[in-house]
């Protein structure tokens, strides 16, 4: 297939997952009955406490393991919920280790690759959760690479972070499209020198703009136009 324009420079692609593949909600979404009318919420509480703590651990110069951060910040969501059952706690984690991909995931990966692309996760979540994760949403096949920032010990968006990515694949940052949901990981590697494009599935403002991406798209499936 021909590639865009935006690629045209391109080696590797390289994704975030959770939240750029796998859709970070779909956890409490499947037990959303359990949890009540308070889910949506709770859903929202865990995410930004789980981010929060990635960042205020890596400016301490500190590091503990993406799945530890998780469920300390599902206990805070849960304790600032407390009309939700704790009950449903077990249940949540679980899930959140079998996330949903986002429906054009796969297709969008498997035409990246027959373009002749290399094709990568590089995601806060250590290696352990992004095996379970990678391996549930059938991803595995459609993946070169799957990359955490554990060997580094600091969470994105350090430079030092973003650097295993060109040493794993033996790419430079020039040759590597960087694909993230999330806008601070957009502007951590625009400011890195990747070449960034924004998933702005909700439409969101922009931030950081002296980090601008250099694409935004509704869905991964916009890579390919």
């Amino acid at each position: 297939m021909p590639l865009p324009s935006s690629l045209s420079d391109a080696r590797a692609v390289v994704f975030d997952a959770y939240g750029t593949l796998l859709d970070v909600h779909s956890a409490v979404q499947r037990h959303a009955a359990a949890v009540g009318p308070e889910a949506e919420a709770l859903s929202a509480t865990w995410r930004q406490k789980q981010l929060e703590y990635s960042w205020v651990l890596s400016l301490c110069g500190r590091y503990a393991p993406f799945w530890t951060l998780t469920e300390r910040a599902l206990d805070h969501a849960l304790a600032r919920h407390p009309d939700v059952d704790r009950a449903v706690r077990p249940a949540l984690l679980e899930a959140y280790r079998s996330l949903d991909a986002y429906p054009e995931v796969a297709s969008t990966l498997e035409a990246l690759r027959a373009a002749g692309l290399r094709t990568a996760i590089f995601s806060n979540g250590d290696p352990a959760m992004l095996d379970a994760a990678v391996r549930a949403a059938g991803l595995h096949p459609h993946l070169d690479a799957v990359l955490s920032v554990e060997p580094a010990g600091i969470f994105k968006t350090s430079p030092r972070a973003y650097d295993l990515v060109p040493e794993r694949l033996g790419i430079g940052a020039a040759g590597i499209v960087f694909v993230s949901s999330n806008r601070w990981d957009v502007a951590g590697a625009a400011a890195y020198g990747f070449t960034p494009v924004w998933v702005n599935r909700a439409g969101l403002p922009d931030e950081y703009p002296d980090l601008a991406p250099a694409r935004v798209i509704r869905g991964l499936d916009g890579l390919l136009d």
